[in-house]
């Protein structure tokens, strides 16, 4: 088993940053790759970024340029560094980890509220 806790969400101006975290326990060494996913009001759950164990990355097209995904292994956290902040990026983000055996983990979600 694997918990996951999201941290940092808030409410920010447009422009704005916020740094999310995901601090990670259980049987740590079980996951493959990491990720970052956000469902907003009436949508369904979408990737934003995902991170393997070996550090590769990938984004959805929408975020590339702005947000940043990585992981801290000493410390089990994975991060999105999230700069010029949308409106349209509001959402509650969801931290998601997946086993060597396709088990899907996911955190509670944070909110993340982007308007002037």
């Amino acid at each position: 088993q694997v918990q996951l806790v999201e941290s940092g969400g808030g409410l920010v101006q447009p422009g704005g940053s916020l740094r999310l975290s995901c601090a990670a326990s259980g049987y740590i060494g079980s996951i493959t790759y990491m990720g970052w996913y956000c469902q907003a009001p009436g949508k369904q759950r979408e990737l934003v970024a995902t991170i393997t164990s070996g550090g590769t990355t990938n984004y959805a097209d929408s975020v590339k340029g702005r947000f940043t995904i990585s992981r801290d292994n000493a410390k089990n956290t994975m991060y999105l560094q999230m700069n010029s902040l949308k409106p349209e990026d509001t959402a509650v983000y969801y931290c998601k980890a997946v086993s060597y055996r396709s088990v899907a983990y996911w955190g509670q979600g944070t909110q993340v509220a982007v308007s002037s």
